[in-house]
C-alpha cells in the first residue's frame, strides 16, 4: 500500500472533516485579513493627504473608506471568532496540553480586536463631530492596533512551527513556561514581517483594483486617479520589499524546519547540488513527474553556492514527514506564491518607471487590466502562503512535539461533516451580504456624487460621514484646486 494511503487509513475518522472545516474557515477569514490589518493605514494616508494638501476629494475618499473598513471589520470579527472557537472544539488536544504555553498570543489578539473596534467607532463617529486634526490624531492608533492583532496570531503560529519556552515533565506535559521565549521564537520575526508586508501589499492592490476598473470604464477624473494612485503606490513600494522578505523567510525555513523546506521544494534525498523544480509532482518513490527542472538552483538559493547540502524528506521516518501528496501541495502553493509575487514586482516596476520618467500615471490599458487583476492575484498569493506553511509542517500540529492526529477532537466524524456544511452555508450568506452592502454603498455614493455635480456644491457637504458642514477657520481645509467633481464608480 502506498505510504499516503496507509497513513490515511490509520488516521482517526475525525481528522479529515476537522481539517477541512478548519481550512475552509481559515481560507475564508484570510480574505478579510489584509483589509483589517492594512486598510486603516491606507485610509489614514489618504486622510493625511487631504488635510496636508487641502484636497476635499482625498477627505471624501478617506471618509468612504472608513465606512467600508467598519463593515469589513464587523464581518472579520464573526469569522475570526469562529476560528477561535474551532481551536478548542476541533483541536482539544492542542489547547489542553499546550494552551498555557502559546495561548498568550490569542489573548493579545483578543485585546487588539477590542481596541481596534473602539478606535474604528471613534474614527467613524468623529467625521462630523471632531475638529479635523483632532479626528486624524485619534485615528493614528488604528494601524498599531491592527499590527498588535497580527502580532498575537503570528506569535501563536510561529510557536507551532518552532516551539520553545518550556520543559517537559516525565509525562510529556509542558512545565517551566517562559512566555517571552514562547512568543519570540526563531520563526516569529521572519513570519511576522513577511505577513505584515503581505497584508499591506494585498490591501493596496485590492483597493486600487476597484479604481483601475473605473479607469478602464472611462472614469478618469481626480476622484478615480487619487483612489487608484495612493493605495497602488503603497503596494508598489511594498512589493519589492516583500520579495526580499520572502527570500529571507524561505532561508529561515531551510535552517529551522529543514523537512518542511524539503516538502516545499520536493527534495527526496539529502544531497548537494540539488536542482530546483518549478511545479512538478512528487511520486511515492521519490521521483518528480512533470515540471521544469533547473540544475543546481535549489542549493544555490538555499545557501548561495552549489555545494550547499539540502536535507531531503527521507532524512526522517515516513510518519514524521509530509506525504508525497502533501509535499506536492505545499510545493505548488509555494511556487504559485512566488510566481504571483514576481509578477507584482514587475507591475510595481512598470508603475515606478513611468512615474519617474513622466511624473504621471501610466496610460496603457494593459497596465490597468493588470492592476485590476493584482488584487485577486495577491489574495491568491496569501492563500498559497498559508497552505505552504501549514501543509508543509504535516504531520505536526506542534512541530516535532505533537501530531495533528493526536490533537483532533473525539466528536463523531458525521457531526463534523454536518458542522462543515452548516458553516459553508452561513459563510456564503455572510460574504454575500457583505457584497450586497458594499454594492449598495457604492450606488448611494454614485447617486450623491451625481446630485452634487448637478447642484455644483461642495463635495464634502450633506454627507453622513463627512467633516462638519459648518467648520470654523482652520478646522477643515478649503477646497483646493485639485478637488475636482467626480462620478465615483467605486467606494
Amino acid at each position: 500500500m502506498p505510504t499516503s494511503l496507509h497513513l490515511l487509513a490509520v488516521a482517526p475518522p475525525q481528522l479529515l472533516p476537522a481539517r477541512e472545516l478548519m481550512a475552509f474557515t481559515l481560507a475564508s477569514h484570510i480574505i478579510l485579513v489584509p483589509l483589517g490589518v492594512a486598510f486603516p493605514f491606507i485610509t489614514l494616508v489618504m486622510h493625511y493627504r487631504g488635510l496636508r494638501r487641502k484636497d476635499a476629494t482625498a477627505l471624501l475618499l478617506a471618509r468612504r473608506w472608513s465606512a467600508v473598513m467598519a463593515v469589513q471589520f464587523a464581518l472579520g470579527i464573526v469569522t475570526g471568532t469562529v476560528l477561535s472557537f474551532e481551536f478548542g472544539l476541533l483541536w482539544p488536544g492542542l489547547m489542553g496540553r499546550w494552551g498555557d504555553v502559546f495561548g498568550v498570543g490569542f489573548g493579545v489578539e483578543a485585546w487588539a480586536f477590542f481596541l481596534e473596534a473602539v478606535l474604528i467607532a471613534i474614527y467613524l463617529y468623529g467625521w462630523r463631530r471632531l475638529k479635523p486634526r483632532t479626528h486624524f490624531l485619534l485615528g493614528l492608533p488604528l494601524p498599531f492596533a491592527a499590527l498588535l492583532g497580527a502580532f498575537g496570531i503570528l506569535a501563536a503560529n510561529s510557536w507551532m512551527n518552532t516551539p520553545q519556552g518550556f520543559s517537559l515533565d516525565s509525562e510529556g506535559d509542558p512545565v517551566d513556561v517562559n512566555v517571552w521565549k514562547a512568543i519570540f521564537t526563531p520563526m516569529f520575526g521572519p513570519q511576522y514581517w513577511h505577513f505584515v508586508v503581505a497584508m499591506v501589499l494585498t490591501a493596496g492592490f485590492m483597493v486600487s483594483g476597484v479604481y483601475a476598473v473605473g479607469w478602464l470604464r472611462g472614469r478618469r477624473d481626480h476622484y478615480h486617479r487619487l483612489g487608484f494612485a495612493v493605495p497602488f503606490t503603497i503596494a508598489a513600494i511594498a512589493a519589492p520589499v516583500q520579495f526580499v522578505l520572502g527570500d529571507s523567510i524561505a532561508r529561515s525555513v531551510f535552517h529551522k524546519q529543514p523537512v518542511k523546506f524539503a516538502a516545499m521544494e520536493i527534495v527526496w534525498n539529502t544531497d548537494t547540488r540539488v536542482p530546483e523544480y518549478l511545479f512538478g509532482r512528487l511520486q511515492e518513490d521519490g521521483t518528480v513527474k512533470g515540471g521544469l527542472k533547473i540544475p543546481l538552483l535549489d542549493s544555490v538559493l538555499a545557501g548561495f553556492k552549489a555545494d550547499t547540502k539540502v536535507v531531503g524528506l527521507t532524512s526522517v521516518p515516513a510518519d514524521q514527514r509530509p506525504t508525497a501528496t502533501q509535499a506536492t501541495i505545499a510545493h505548488w502553493a509555494f511556487d504559485i506564491m512566488v510566481l504571483i509575487g514576481s509578477v507584482l514586482v514587475l507591475l510595481a516596476l512598470w508603475y515606478g518607471l513611468v512615474w519617474l520618467r513622466r511624473r504621471r500615471l501610466p496610460a496603457s490599458p494593459w497596465f490597468y487590466r493588470s492592476a485590476a487583476c493584482a488584487g485577486v492575484g495577491s489574495v491568491v498569493a496569501v492563500e498559497c502562503g498559508w497552505i505552504a506553511t501549514e501543509v508543509g509542517r504535516q504531520p505536526w500540529i506542534v512541530y516535532q512535539n505533537m501530531r495533528v492526529a493526536e490533537a483532533v477532537t473525539s466528536t463523531r466524524s458525521t457531526s463534523l461533516w454536518i458542522m462543515f456544511g452548516v458553516v459553508v452555508v452561513v459563510y456564503v450568506f455572510l460574504f454575500g451580504s457583505f457584497l450586497v452592502v458594499l454594492l449598495k454603498m457604492r450606488t448611494r455614493w454614485r447617486l450623491a456624487d451625481a446630485r452634487r455635480a448637478t447642484a455644483d456644491t461642495h463635495p464634502e457637504s450633506d454627507s453622513p460621514y463627512g467633516p462638519r458642514p459648518s467648520p470654523t477657520a482652520g478646522d477643515v481645509p478649503a477646497v483646493g484646486p485639485g478637488a475636482d467633481r467626480h462620478g465615483g464608480d467605486g467606494p
